[in-house]
């Protein structure tokens, strides 16, 4: 999953979103061990702290866990993780409704719009 920033937001903010994405996909699965502080930050192309802050962030969440002598893993509480996509799945839908609405768009518009969309996944 390659790492993309938008300029409209703070790139730790979207570090946060992106590594979290990271674990709801198992890209990184429950208790996985996740890479080091610089090689994560390389790899986005961020400063090894904006990357710190953001790993900090996540297990301050408790997504996260730090081991002493082996760094950093995926909590292996689903209930934790679960909680976490929940919350965001909530946060996307919110803001797509309010851009909706700004569109001036009704709640059948609305459904009708993720009904067709939602049929054109399905193939």
């Amino acid at each position: 999953m390659p790492w993309e920033f938008k300029p409209d937001r703070p790139i730790y903010t979207q570090l946060i979103e992106q590594i979290e994405l990271m674990i709801f996909s198992n890209i990184y699965p429950p208790g996985s061990r996740l890479p080091p502080v610089r090689e994560m930050a390389q790899e986005a192309s961020v400063n090894p702290n904006t990357m710190q802050r953001a790993l900090a962030k996540l297990e301050e969440d408790g997504l996260i866990v730090t081991h002493r002598t082996s760094g950093r893993s995926v909590t292996e509480d689903e209930s934790i993780i679960n909680k976490a996509r929940n919350k965001m799945a909530v946060e996307q839908t919110r803001e797509f409704l309010e851009k909706m609405k700004k569109l001036g768009l009704t709640v059948e518009e609305i459904m009708s719009i993720i009904s067709s969309m939602m049929g054109e996944m399905k193939k």
